[in-house]
């Protein structure tokens, strides 16, 4: 139903095209140390050009998420038979950034292909950047790229202007804030749009019959298109390429609008099995009177007509760049722009009537894309890390299919005695690289290679026969843990914890009637999950297995992507908390996690809070003879001195998963960490230190006692004892050892 709302059918007439203006500038881009607080740990590049009469330094990072892993490119054998070829592509040499000093600037650059070649926008001018051919010097070539209306013919939509006042009228549908807000800066979350681009056998023949020649402008053209959507915050993804080697597959002719027809129809047949995709384009080489673009309206996600077709001649890079990104932006559902009732930040704005070179969309055009985005849901999945293109090659530190090990760049390597340039061991060495090698050999059986992280973990050792520790386990999910909380999936979540974790350390765990109130309202603040169109209410049984509900908080923390904090008063009650939308990158820090306790014998399992009985345990304490603990793999983690399987026979500890503890006994043990024996130690020393203190004062005061005994009074008291005469000898039982001696003895003379 909605495509019959949507769909409408914008073209461009070709009659003219953005110009070079004037011979290009010479530039020799300069490498230049990023001065920004960690810049260069985040991977920033800078540089260096004059050009414009001015000095730029162009700030810019590799971009990610751009290219499929083991991207196809599909063309034709002259039998017909397709073929699928994944050649080798660089990832690593596609940039985003900015000018500096210019914050509505945008850089679009590439140098895959020897140099830097691309877009710059800075001060509403936009420039094209490429590689001075046979130059030795680095020197490159910047254009000027002329907009002026007295200088070029517009393109224009071939929309009557009816059919275009009726696209801009506001609708009551749509909130008319949106189109009344700022152009900029309030749309701020992040969608994911796929694509996939067909090559007609004119444009392949364009270039020469050269399948390579036609990727690059592929990737050339979409890393600009790519950059510009990122203003929206949608990221582009290249899905994969096809090129009509043979023949053009449908009927091209009669007309643009019937020729995207006849590739709408074929692409939801064909292409779509073998390239998955969100968009697709074609690229053709014909000439359609006076239009060079047409698509339809808001059809994102539709399988037969979210497809464009975009005719190009001899244009420039940035041109063509800008005809797909105009013909993109229809697709996701933006009109063309009143140009008394739509601005933006530069004097022509991409959805404009005519069209020139530009990288600003109006306030229009975002109202447009919020009306239409949030009723796409194949624009909120974020791409599977595993289908994104990490390049494969020696030499980038990472030991992949083929290859012995990978000590990075040159510089490097020269310094690593363990592995060659060539992604191969030296001679007579035993490993590279891994938790269990040191020193290109293997470490001895029983070193402990990954220690124990928190009160749920387990140690692992190396068994000295390999250079991987082996794999990470931790105790049974249920397993108690500190604060009456459950070990689960290597936490041991707990409220005031977790609450601790976000606002603080004065922070803990609300009432249970904000956990009430909050989470059964089903928004982005308080929910029990969250769909692709809209968030679950929990119901009040499960309402403590929502969203966290702090207190006592004394001081905003510092949020991230896009990360809204909120504060309620219920009751009396004081609940803070933090939202989660699809709109943000990172992991969820204010979902209750999963192991969380919500009743005395019950724990929150998937935003349900159910019996802690219901988590699987086919281990336990009696399996382990009572001398070990369950891991996760549900084997017992023996204690020293046993053995496993099931702690029964006398050995070193330790479980069938994690490796040979050390024969010396000398492990970590295993229990639950408890800080009061390390705090006993230094208070028992202290007391035997002033124990010995004691005794030693007692023992000099028994001394000094003796010193002062009773003399005579004819006798000096200094007087010393003689030698032949034991101050401690021994009195006979008849005679007491206090009694006054007679004044012609000496004192210490034993009594007959």
């Amino acid at each position: 139903l909605w495509l019959k709302v949507f769909l409408f059918l914008p073209e461009w007439p070709q009659v003219g095209h953005s110009q070079r203006v004037g011979p290009p500038e010479v530039v020799i881009p300069l490498r230049v140390t990023p001065t920004g607080r960690g810049m260069k740990l985040q991977g920033w590049l800078c540089y260096k050009l004059h050009f414009g009469g001015q000095r730029h330094v162009v700030h810019m990072k590799v971009k990610k998420n751009f290219l499929s892993k083991n991207f196809p490119v599909f063309t034709y054998a002259d039998t017909g038979v397709l073929l699928e070829d994944q050649p080798f592509v660089q990832d690593d040499c596609y940039y985003r950034g900015y000018v500096e000093g210019d914050p509505e600037s945008l850089v679009s650059l590439n140098n895959c292909f020897g140099g830097f070649q691309g877009m710059l926008q800075t001060n509403d001018i936009v420039y094209e950047i490429e590689p001075k051919r046979f130059s030795t010097a680095f020197e490159h070539l910047i254009y000027k790229l002329d907009n002026e209306e007295t200088n070029f013919s517009y393109f224009r939509c071939g929309l009557t202007d009816e059919e275009i006042a009726g696209q801009l009228k506001f609708q009551e549908s749509i909130n008319s804030t949106l189109k009344q807000s700022s152009y900029a800066g309030w749309w701020t979350h992040s969608y994911f749009l796929e694509v996939a681009v067909v090559v007609d056998h004119s444009r392949y023949l364009h270039h020469g019959s050269n399948a390579s020649l036609v990727q690059k402008e592929v990737f050339l053209v979409l890393n600009v298109v790519s950059d510009v959507l990122k203003t929206l915050d949608l990221e582009l993804l290249l899905m994969g390429i096809e090129i009509w080697t043979e023949r053009s597959l449908v009927a091209l002719g009669g007309g643009i609008r019937k020729a995207l027809d006849e590739f709408c129809k074929w692409k939801e047949n064909g292409l779509q099995n073998r390239v998955p995709h969100d968009l697709a384009h074609i690229f053709v080489k014909r000439h359609y009177g006076n239009t060079i673009g047409w698509s339809f309206i808001g059809t994102v996600c539709s399988d037969r007509y979210s497809c464009g077709i975009e005719s190009f001649h001899n244009e420039g890079v940035s041109t063509l760049s800008h005809v797909v990104i105009h013909e993109t932006s229809h697709v996701l559902g933006m009109n063309h722009d009143n140009t008394n009732l739509c601005k933006c930040a530069a004097s022509r704005c991409i959805m404009f009537p005519y069209v020139g070179v530009t990288t600003k969309y109006t306030n229009c055009s975002y109202a447009d894309y919020w009306n239409l985005v949030h009723r796409r849901h194949c624009l909120y999945i974020a791409p599977d890390p595993l289908t994104v293109l990490r390049e494969t090659r020696c030499g980038n530190s990472v030991v992949e299919e083929g290859e012995e090990c990978d000590c990075g760049p040159v510089k490097k390597c020269t310094a690593d005695p363990c592995c060659q340039l060539n992604c191969t061991m030296t001679a007579g060495v035993n490993c590279s690289s891994g938790l269990c090698c040191h020193n290109c050999r293997f470490m001895p059986s029983g070193t402990v290679c990954r220690k124990v992280e928190n009160e749920c973990d387990l140690p692992e050792w190396c068994n000295g026969t390999s250079s991987q520790c082996p794999e990470d386990v931790y105790m049974q999910d249920g397993t108690s843990c500190t604060g009456g909380g459950y070990c689960y999936e290597k936490r041991c979540n707990e409220r005031n914890e977790q609450c601790r974790q976000i606002f603080g350390q004065e922070a803990r765990s609300a009432n249970v009637s904000c956990y009430r109130a909050v989470n059964t309202r089903g928004d982005r603040f308080g929910n029990c999950g969250i769909t692709a169109s809209s968030y679950e209410k929990c119901n009040m049984s499960d309402s403590l297995c929502g969203r966290i509900q702090c207190e006592n908080v004394k001081g905003l923390p510092l949020m991230r992507g896009h990360t809204t904090l909120h504060w309620t008063k219920i009751n009396n009650n004081t609940c803070w908390g933090v939202d989660y939308h699809h709109g943000i990158r990172t992991a969820d820090i204010g979902d209750v996690k999963d192991g969380t306790m919500c009743g005395p014998q019950n724990i929150c399992i998937s935003r349900k809070c159910v019996s802690s009985s219901t988590l699987p345990r086919f281990c336990s304490p009696q399996f382990c003879s009572l001398r070990g603990i369950c891991n996760n793999r549900h084997h017992c983690h023996c204690d020293p001195k046993w053995d496993p399987p099931t702690c029964q026979q006398k050995g070193r500890g330790g479980s069938v998963d994690s490796g040979p503890p050390p024969a010396s006994q000398a492990e970590e043990r295993v229990e639950k960490s408890n800080p009061l024996p390390y705090l006993l130690i230094p208070l028992l020393l202290l007391l035997l230190c002033l124990l010995l203190l004691l005794l030693l004062f007692m023992r000099r005061k028994k001394t000094d006692d003796k010193a002062e005994k009773p003399v005579p009074t004819d006798d000096k008291a200094e007087k010393p004892v003689p030698t032949d005469a034991k101050a401690e000898m021994p009195v006979p039982t008849d005679a007491k050892a206090e009694t006054p001696v007679p004044t012609d003895a000496k004192a210490e003379t034993p009594v007959p």
